[in-house]
Formats: C-alpha cells, sequence, structure tokens
C-alpha cells in the first residue's frame, strides 16, 4: 500500500485586500498518496492554483496545516517542483541551460549535472535542442522543457498547473501523452490542476472535485480506466457524464 506523501489538514485561505477578505480555501481537507497522479478539477477561479501554491510552499495557509512527506510546508523547497501554465523559462539560457539551472544553483558538480540535464532532455524528446533558446521552440516544446527542467531538480512532488492551458487541441493531445509516458517512467507523485474534465479523465488516477471560490472538496472519483485511455470509450464517455453533473457551474 502506498504512503500518504501531501496531507492538507482542515486548510483556509483568506486574502487581504482593499475591498476586505476575499475567502478562498474554505477548511479543505486532503491527502495525496506517494506515485499518485492526482487532478484537482474545478470551475475557473475556485481555488485551484492557490491551493497548489499553499502546498507547494508558494503561499502561506491562514488556518490548518499541510504536510510534504511528514514536514510541514512554510516556503518553497526542492522537494517540490511547479509548472505553470507560462513556462517561465529564462529567455537567456539555451534548453540546456533552463534545465540544468536547479543542479546548478544547489552546488552539483558540472559534470553530474549535466547528465542529469541530457537525460530528462531526451526523456521530453528534445534531444538535438540542447543548444537552442525559448524563443526559437514551439510552444510544446517550450513546455517539454519546462517539465524536463522540473524533472532534472529531482522533486518527490511536482504539482502541474494547467500546464496544456495555452497549447492548441493537437499539441495537448500530445502533451498529455507524454505526460503520461514520463510519469509511468518516473513515478514521481504529480498534483495536476485542470479545468478540463477530458485532460482530468485522461491523467487521472484520482480526481478531486472542488467547488466554486471559496473551495473546498465536493466529491473524489477513482480512476480505474486503463491506459492508454481513450476520449471515446463508452466508460469514458459515462466518467465524463457523471462529473460534469456535479460540477458548479463558473459564476
Amino acid at each position: 500500500m502506498r504512503k500518504d506523501i501531501i496531507a492538507c489538514n482542515h486548510v483556509s485561505k483568506v486574502f487581504h485586500t482593499a475591498r476586505g477578505e476575499v475567502h478562498v480555501i474554505d477548511d479543505l481537507s486532503l491527502t495525496v498518496e506517494e506515485n499518485e497522479l492526482l487532478v484537482l478539477f474545478g470551475p475557473g477561479q475556485c481555488g485551484k492554483s492557490t491551493l497548489i501554491n499553499c502546498m507547494s510552499g508558494l503561499e502561506t495557509v491562514s488556518d490548518g496545516e499541510i504536510t510534504v512527506d511528514g514536514k510541514k510546508v512554510e516556503k518553497p523547497g526542492p522537494d517540490r517542483g511547479v509548472v505553470y501554465q507560462r513556462t517561465a523559462l529564462f529567455p537567456w539560457l539555451t534548453v540546456m541551460g533552463n534545465v540544468e539551472y536547479g543542479p546548478k544553483v544547489r552546488g552539483m558538480n558540472k559534470k553530474k549535472r549535466r547528465e542529469l540535464a541530457e537525460y530528462y532532455i531526451r526523456l521530453v524528446g528534445l534531444e538535438g535542442f540542447e543548444n537552442s533558446y525559448p524563443n526559437q521552440l514551439s510552444g510544446g516544446m517550450q513546455q517539454r522543457v519546462g517539465i524536463a527542467r522540473a524533472y532534472c531538480n529531482e522533486p518527490a512532488v511536482l504539482f502541474m498547473d494547467e500546464p496544456f492551458g495555452h497549447l492548441d487541441a493537437q499539441t495537448r493531445y500530445l502533451m498529455q501523452e507524454d505526460l503520461i509516458r514520463i510519469w509511468e517512467k518516473e513515478k514521481r507523485t504529480v498534483v495536476f490542476v485542470t479545468n478540463n474534465i477530458e485532460e482530468a479523465i485522461y491523467l487521472a488516477d484520482r480526481i478531486v472535485v472542488l467547488s466554486n471560490c471559496p473551495t473546498t472538496i465536493k466529491k473524489e472519483y477513482q480512476i480505474s480506466l486503463p491506459r492508454p485511455r481513450d476520449y471515446v470509450d463508452p466508460e469514458f464517455l459515462k466518467l465524463r457524464e457523471e462529473i460534469s453533473a456535479v460540477v458548479d457551474k463558473t459564476l
């Protein structure tokens, strides 16, 4: 049995603004198992990104506690990687420079970090582009660099905040396939945020459906469909209909 690596215990988040308090997360409790691919699914602006920012340490919780591998999350750490919708690659660095940046900052020797970066560049299918700059790459290729960069830090947990949201449909499907291939090979814990129901079902071991803001958990679905999954499989379509029925509509 897999152990729980992330635990959110009665987590709430309130932002204090000029217009007053904005309650984004409301008394949310959640665990994520080691090596699980968990999808947080819900309507736009419901608090999904805030939740993973709290898990990754980029935001502090207002109430409750989050632990990763038993340690309280109070700030970002190398055990947690984040991939965003916009990759935020360093434009002045090559693919190799971007991917090996984390290990370099941590003081890993050049030979070891280069070997590690080369491995992840191959894994995401960018071999031959090591010396290219971000502006020379397509959107999908840039996102692959972002994924390789995150994996190269060797985090225990990888958070992905709608990483394929700005890609065209065909590229998005290809990236979903690539993500599953990489995840099955590397077996890291992945928490993936999306508001696309087909993407959620295609990727997830488990889907956590979140409510409108202030967000809390509405329902969870364990997805047992075999991989690779088929978007037009009757069981896939049945799940899509069932999950759609419980999702809050965006106000």
